[in-house]
């Protein structure tokens, strides 16, 4: 990994707002001793706006953090309630307001199509977020899959009141007018930001870049000598440290097959409202896309093209695995 330069950290995966400030300024440090840092390095850490949490928010920032994503979930303590969520609205604001004197940037992530919401209730609910926001916005829609504790709790009738596929979808094309009326349009399906605020991070992910991870259960996809590889680290803390100490925490190192870093592409960046560069995907997959699957979406008003780049509409980022399926070469 030498010549390279670090534009992101991310402090994110459970709850990293229990470390003491202490620690994440030494692994802030612990990098900056590894790689040279871009001049305009994004660091953020995800947390919990529980009050004993938000008192450390300044020693964060002294110890380099310079962006926060705050878990909220929800502006309606009932439903936080039903989320798992241990902390109130009351908590979550004061938290919040404590956040953004500390730091320039801040962000929150919201669910939608929660039990018993409708359009009307979700529509006020984002309206008072948009009233906190500072430059970005999360807004997740609530999805049931198998395995989850959601899943489960649905397979046994326990999760009644859904909204229809309907109505979600209704409350997803709500929420990408609203945002983009208050000056936040969606930069990535779930994602909003003022122009210039998006998070440089996460659009490594969909940019399908390089990014290492680190700590415990961490997954990461890092290019060497032009071949991909995926990573991951061992889940248990214990596992972790003990490999740490022997020299690399990483419990698997693979090369990925050609086909394999072409779907990856494909399925990230199309996520993005700047889209998919179609030379890009050619190259990683040695094959053009089928025109005539293309032509049919664009007929469709799911896709626009370029000589360069391929992006979904609105409408098509509202059912993308559709769109993925038909680009998708047999």
């Amino acid at each position: 990994m030498e010549g390279r330069v670090l534009n992101s950290i991310f402090f994110g995966g459970g709850t990293p707002s229990l470390m003491m400030p202490e620690t994440v300024a030494a692994v802030i440090e612990g990098a900056r001793e590894i790689w040279p840092f871009a001049n305009d390095i994004e660091i953020t850490l995800e947390a919990n706006p529980g009050s004993v949490e938000a008192g450390r928010f300044a020693g964060y920032r002294d110890g380099g953090v310079n962006r926060i994503s705050m878990g909220i979930q929800a502006l309606n303590n009932e439903d936080l309630r039903r989320l798992g969520r241990i902390h109130s609205v009351e908590e979550a604001r004061a938290a919040f307001d404590i956040a953004r004197t500390c730091f320039d940037r801040v962000s929150f992530d919201l669910i939608y199509a929660r039990q018993g919401q409708d359009l009307a209730h979700w529509q006020r609910e984002l309206s008072q977020a948009l009233n906190m926001a500072i430059d970005h916005l999360s807004l997740y829609q609530l999805t049931i899959e198998e395995g989850t504790a959601f899943g489960d709790r649905y397979a046994r009738g326990k999760l009644r009141d859904l909204p229809t596929d309907d109505t979600a979808a209704d409350m997803y094309q709500a929420t990408q007018e609203i945002c983009a009326a208050h000056g936040m349009p969606a930069y990535e399906i779930s994602n909003h930001a003022r122009p210039g605020e998006e998070s440089r991070h996460n659009q490594i992910y969909w940019r399908y870049g390089d990014y290492l991870g680190i700590g415990p259960g961490a997954h990461g996809r890092v290019t060497r000598n032009g071949q991909r590889y995926a990573t991951e680290t061992y889940r248990a803390p214990g596992a972790w440290l003990k490999a740490v100490a022997g020299g690399s925490g990483e419990s698997l190192c693979q090369a990925l097959p050609r086909e394999d870093t072409a779907i990856e592409y494909m399925m990230m960046s199309m996520r993005l409202a700047e889209g998919m560069n179609i030379p890009r995907y050619t190259a990683l997959s040695g094959q053009a896309l089928p025109q005539d699957r293309v032509d049919d979406l664009v007929n469709l008003g799911m896709v626009t093209t370029s000589d360069q780049v391929i992006s979904a509409t609105d409408q098509g980022r509202a059912v993308l695995n559709a769109v993925l399926r038909e680009l998708l070469v047999d």
